[in-house]
């Protein structure tokens, strides 16, 4: 009997967002939404480290391959540049990609003839398609002002790096062989040759970067005035509350192409625009909270003891509003990527060659009756998807926040 009341009293010990975690983990909607975009945001994360074009911006354009269906393969073979091309470590390459150190070249069949590489392009016609390389020049980054010597059956050569190295034609021939691939392209790719999933995976980098962004910069900015203007009431209250109209007047679409105008077209200047126009919700929210909390017994205690205002706003009004304000935020986060998504379709967001959802709807969309019409949903379907899951995720954050429930 003793353990049973200590269990219980332990329970009724927990504090309000405990409990609120236990009811919203057996929520099987809401962990599949919260799992859906953990995911997302590691890929995202993960960026060039996952792609199969890990170039930057996942800009690898071959125009031999435009438009192919998903799932199809190629055979590819990769020349090295003849010139030195930097290698990043594992963080840089996967926050900015790493330049290609290979040309690589859509083949239909290739020969091998002595000391050269006699390739066949890919949909192109004779005499057009045939092209010859050095074997050297296939595995190695070769110093143009020394050419490749071939004495017999040994070439010499010397390659950018000032390193001079002789081998036999049967040791090129072998190397040159292995490095010929078949690629596959799980989502096809678009009209310039680009992997569609490269750019689906660094777009949903963009999509969520700015949720994170505007929405952070849309709680400092709400969330303070809304907490002044609630607090202090009167004057201060007033003229806070015609901003807020004045903002609220203003189509926010508008809003935010006038901001892109004045900040310029650009990543960040788009995450810096949305955030400047989000704000007004939350603040209007918070502030009609703050209202209600600053007659409370507690309040009135901090203030009898000495507390400064803006110690009792933010230590004792505010964490009770937190479930509020997340609430809120979370249908920001859908609605800011919209927005975004909006924008780069109207050709004023996200600028190429940066990759973006809205972009390739925009780039795809005369697809849209033809075979390729895959080019434009794709993009259009992750982004439903996303909002979906945060404007559902709102929605259970609501009933799992709601303190008569927590009771």
């Amino acid at each position: 009997m003793s353990l049973f009341f200590q269990n219980k009293t332990r329970y009724k010990a927990q504090s309000v967002s405990a409990i609120a975690w236990r009811k919203f983990c057996k929520n099987k909607q809401g962990m599949t939404f919260l799992v859906f975009i953990g995911i997302l945001s590691v890929i995202a994360v993960l960026g060039y480290a996952i792609t199969p074009d890990s170039t930057p911006y996942a800009n690898e354009q071959i125009l031999e391959i435009r438009l192919l269906k998903p799932m199809s393969k190629v055979k590819m073979v990769p020349v090295k540049k003849n010139y030195d091309v930097p290698h990043y470590h594992f963080i840089r390459k996967m926050l900015f990609g790493q330049p290609d150190d290979c040309t690589p070249i859509a083949i239909s069949n290739y020969t091998v003839k002595h000391d050269s590489l006699i390739v066949y392009r890919l949909h192109e016609s004779a005499p057009y398609d045939r092209e010859a390389y050095h074997l050297a020049d296939v595995i190695y980054a070769l110093d143009e002002q020394s050419p490749v010597v071939t004495d017999g059956q040994t070439c010499t050569f010397t390659t950018v790096h000032h390193e001079k190295i002789s081998q036999t034609v049967t040791q090129l021939q072998q190397a040159a062989i292995k490095r010929i691939h078949t690629k596959t392209y799980i989502l096809g790719t678009d009209r310039y040759g680009r992997d569609v999933l490269s750019q689906l995976i660094i777009g949903a980098r963009v999509s969520l970067s700015v949720g994170f962004v505007s929405v952070f910069i849309a709680l400092i900015i709400g969330i303070f005035l809304g907490a002044v203007a609630g607090f202090y009431k009167g004057k201060v209250d007033d003229f806070i509350m015609w901003f807020i109209n004045v903002v609220w007047s203003i189509p926010t679409l508008l809003l935010v192409i006038a901001i892109s105008f004045a900040l310029g077209t650009g990543f960040w200047q788009i995450f810096i625009a949305i955030g400047l126009t989000m704000w007004v919700d939350i603040a209007r929210v918070v502030r009609g909270q703050v209202i209600s909390l600053r007659e409370k017994e507690y309040v009135e205690a901090s203030k009898a003891m000495g507390f400064k205002n803006i110690s009792i706003i933010f230590k004792h009004i505010l964490p009770n509003i937190t479930g509020t304000i997340i609430v809120v935020a979370a249908a920001n986060f859908a609605s800011a990527i919209l927005t975004e998504a909006s924008l780069s379709f109207l050709g004023i967001g996200v600028q190429a060659p940066m990759p973006s959802w809205g972009t390739m709807i925009k780039e795809n969309y005369g697809y849209i009756i033809l075979d390729y019409a895959y080019l434009a949903i794709v993009p259009g379907i992750a982004i439903m998807l996303l909002v979906l899951c945060f404007m559902l995720l709102g929605n259970v954050l609501r009933d799992v926040l709601d303190v008569k429930d927590n009771g």
